[in-house]
């Protein structure tokens, strides 16, 4: 079974290509100066099939992160995905972000990421919800935790070891794809964006 995975979710865009769990094309695209890494989304996906000798005909299932993350990159994913569905009559699987940041190092380990408002999106082998960070503080200690920038010297004040995963080059477009054979595809109108907070609203 041929996968096509991505996310734009997170500090970068992951794209891989598998057959099974035989990674054939993966690659990693950072924002530049002037646009945001998920806008090369399209022409990677491209250039990653043509690399691998493959046409969009030949994917099985699409498989993308539906957050938590930026609101844009959610955004951006899931609606590519579902297009990209549609169009070829495909199913899709959905993955949270945490779950693929919980595999980072080769384990299960406990995700903890900046949910601003002073509450944090925890993960521990399953989405605990945005939780106050001087609850987090209590829940880390004595645990290896991946995290992201923003959190990273509280939760290594706290933890037993912690890890940001934007520090570290994670293979997470080939943690995405093999995550994907563990779940069951559905139809594309059932991908949805996962916003464990809801979206910013902004007054005139």
């Amino acid at each position: 079974m041929k996968i096509l995975s991505f996310d734009t979710c997170l500090d970068k865009t992951y794209i891989a290509l598998s057959d099974d769990s035989k990674i054939l094309e993966s690659k990693t695209i950072l924002s530049d100066g002037k646009n945001y890494h998920s806008a090369y989304l399209i022409s990677t996906i491209i250039e990653v099939l043509k690399n691998a000798n493959l046409t969009p005909k030949d994917v099985d299932v699409i498989a993308t992160d539906i957050g938590p993350g930026s609101f844009t990159g959610i955004r951006a994913c899931t609606t590519v995905a579902r297009v990209f569905a549609q169009q070829l009559n495909l199913k899709t699987i959905g993955i949270s972000s945490l779950e693929i940041l919980s595999k980072a190092l080769g384990g299960d380990d406990l995700v903890v990421l900046d949910a601003r408002k002073n509450k944090a999106y925890v993960y521990d082998k399953k989405i605990l919800g945005a939780i106050d960070l001087e609850e987090v503080d209590k829940m880390i200690k004595g645990k290896r935790v991946i995290t992201d920038n923003s959190l990273f010297e509280r939760v290594s004040q706290n933890a037993l070891s912690a890890y940001s995963y934007e520090k570290e080059d994670y293979p997470l477009g080939e943690i995405l794809s093999k995550l994907a054979l563990e779940k069951e595809a559905t139809d594309w109108r059932m991908l949805k964006p996962l916003y464990i907070q809801p979206p910013p609203v902004f007054k005139k």
